[in-house]
């Protein structure tokens, strides 16, 4: 049996409160995710420019997450279950605030594939894009729901990431031997496509911490072939 912990009157409000904050974060950040990539494909340099210079939101939300996970901490000392919950938020919070940073590489890597003519048509960064922003709702919503069937659909999802990533840099080299002109503009593509594979490796972060908070079971070093860094 878990240890139970001393909480304080409205421990729970205050843990759920959390959990709504990390939720408005994760919007933000695959709402971030979604405006760099729309940038690239409709080569918008007004919207490329507002997602680099947009990420004060999630900032005062990091900082604001962390100060309420502290707080819980310090006034509820809570044990066991309760506490893997607010771990678990702190490095959620962490991993967030890094996809927001990533979406402004993204777009700063988009500004500058704009000074070129288009490479190809782009089929799969935006396959990536919308992979890696459904990891990032199913790991945000299993951490919510407790649901360790999602959390682990996140992780298979974490594949498909990947064989895109390789697909993307197999097909720009064929572009850049072919033509050397080529060859600037795709390595920023490749450059895009290696931040939305870290994107997926953050959600894929999330639903580990997931497994954690349910189970009390560390599944970061653990998963059979998996070349997964810890973004």
């Amino acid at each position: 049996m878990e240890p139970i912990a001393r909480v304080v009157p409205h421990f729970h409000e205050d843990l759920e409160g959390l959990k709504a904050r990390l939720l408005v974060m994760g919007g933000l950040a695959e709402e971030r995710v979604r405006a760099s990539v729309q940038a690239l494909v409709e080569r918008d340099p007004g919207q490329a420019e507002a997602v680099r210079v947009g990420d004060e939101p999630i900032n005062q939300l990091h900082v604001d997450i962390d100060q309420r996970c502290v707080t819980l901490i310090a006034l509820n000392q809570p044990m066991a279950a309760d506490l893997r919950a607010i771990i678990a938020a702190v490095k959620i919070n962490t991993d967030l605030e890094r996809v927001g940073d990533l979406a402004v590489n993204i777009v700063e890597a988009v500004q500058r594939y704009l000074t070129h003519l288009p490479v190809k048509p782009l089929i799969d960064i935006p396959r990536m894009a919308a992979i890696a922003q459904r990891m990032l709702r199913d790991a945000l919503d299993a951490y919510v729901r407790r649901d360790l069937a999602l959390a682990e659909q996140v992780l298979a999802d974490d594949d498909a990431l990947d064989n895109l990533k390789s697909q993307v840099f197999l097909e720009l080299l064929t572009h850049m031997r072919a033509a050397p002109t080529t060859i600037e503009p795709a390595l920023v593509l490749i450059l895009i496509s290696r931040h939305l594979e870290r994107i997926g490796d953050h959600a894929t972060n999330i639903a580990e911490d997931v497994i954690f908070m349910v189970t009390a079971r560390d599944v970061r070093h653990h998963r059979p072939g998996d070349g997964h860094a810890g973004a």
